[in-house]
């Protein structure tokens, strides 16, 4: 086994995906990363970057036992693969006393679409179910379509995949589709969409929420250090908007600090109710809160005093990334903090 570092030099490894040639020629200079490397270096921790395959997971394995802690970036899913093997590795480096953000655990409490259905009583929620079978989904679905469109989500998954718009025609048993990652909807069968689904239920499961009408004004990401807000992220976005008008005026997320004046009741929400209310619901430490995660929320009804409400549509815990410019330092903090607390 590799040597540890010495416990008075903090150490960490950041990984992410890749392949062998990746692993060969990473530097924390040509990392995505780099600026999370300075932020760490900037607080006495010394940071290497780790590339994970599973066809040299050994090595990482090895890398990962070398050091304090691990920051993970890897997607759900990605090219197909999944993060079955990487899990598996982590918790076994966690059990021999590695920090790991995020532990899979957690990530499996935070990062899939069931968090909507687990904390749906929470003021962020909506009327959310959740189908564990395609036999409930195909019992219930109709009963909820018949009071307005749905989004349809499966558990697990990234960048819009597997996440649908459905809405009831005026002639059963036909309804009309929007693939989040297509840019025009199709009508087909109840049924058809159900055998499109049919492979959601294989490792997981569906989560069907209402279908938010102020979608197009635009979704706020609130970028979440542990517990505490480290910036957000605003666009208005083509995924489920039907609207061409709406659909061109789509564009890229703008990032600003946690100050920008615009969010200052969404980040009091935030770190001082919701956070709280989370790690209570699915039984998570604090501590154990994710080094960097995000939330993503759409403009619900307008209250009585004219302020806008907001409503969860997912919360994003594995691949974070890209954040605002102020986010490494306050991950940066977070991660000396815990590593004083673990060591």
């Amino acid at each position: 086994m590799t040597e540890r570092q010495s416990p008075s030099l903090h150490s960490v490894a950041i990984l992410s995906r890749g392949d062998a040639a990746t692993r060969r020629d990473a530097t924390p200079q040509n990392s995505r990363f780099v600026r999370v490397f300075e932020a760490l270096a900037a607080v006495g921790i010394e940071a290497q970057p780790v590339i994970y395959d599973e066809s040299f997971a050994e090595e990482v394995r090895e890398q990962l036992l070398a050091v304090d802690g691990v920051l993970v970036w890897v997607n759900p899913i990605q090219d197909g693969r999944n993060r079955a093997g990487l899990d598996a590795l982590l918790r076994d480096v966690a059990a021999r006393g590695v920090w790991v953000s995020t532990h899979p655990d957690v990530t499996l409490k935070m990062g899939t679409k069931e968090v909507l259905y687990r904390t749906r009583l929470m003021s962020w929620g909506s009327d959310t179910a959740l189908y564990q079978t395609a036999e409930a989904m195909r019992a219930e679905l109709p009963t909820r379509l018949a009071i307005g469109p749905r989004v349809i989500k499966r558990s697990r998954g990234n960048g819009g995949q597997g996440v649908w718009k459905i809405e009831k025609l005026p002639t059963p048993p036909m309804i009309r589709v929007l693939d989040a990652t297509k840019d025009a909807s199709e009508e087909l069968t109840l049924d058809d969409f159900l055998r499109r689904c049919a492979e959601y239920f294989e490792n997981g499961s569906v989560v069907d929420q209402p279908f938010q009408p102020r979608l197009s004004e635009g979704v706020v990401r609130c970028y979440m250090a542990g517990d505490r807000c480290a910036g957000f992220g605003h666009h208005k976005v083509k995924a489920l908007v039907d609207s061409p008008t709406a659909r061109s005026e789509a564009g890229p997320r703008l990032y600003t600090s946690n100050a920008d004046t615009r969010f200052q009741r969404l980040r009091r929400l935030m770190e001082d109710k919701w956070t709280p209310q989370l790690t209570t619901v699915l039984d998570i430490a604090r501590v154990d809160l994710p080094m960097i995660w995000d939330a993503d929320f759409m403009l619900g009804p307008v209250q009585t005093d004219g302020s806008d409400s907001y409503v969860l549509g997912e919360i994003n815990v594995s691949s974070v990334h890209p954040y605002p410019n102020e986010a490494p330092a306050e991950i940066a903090r977070r991660v000396a903090d815990r590593l004083q607390r673990k060591l």
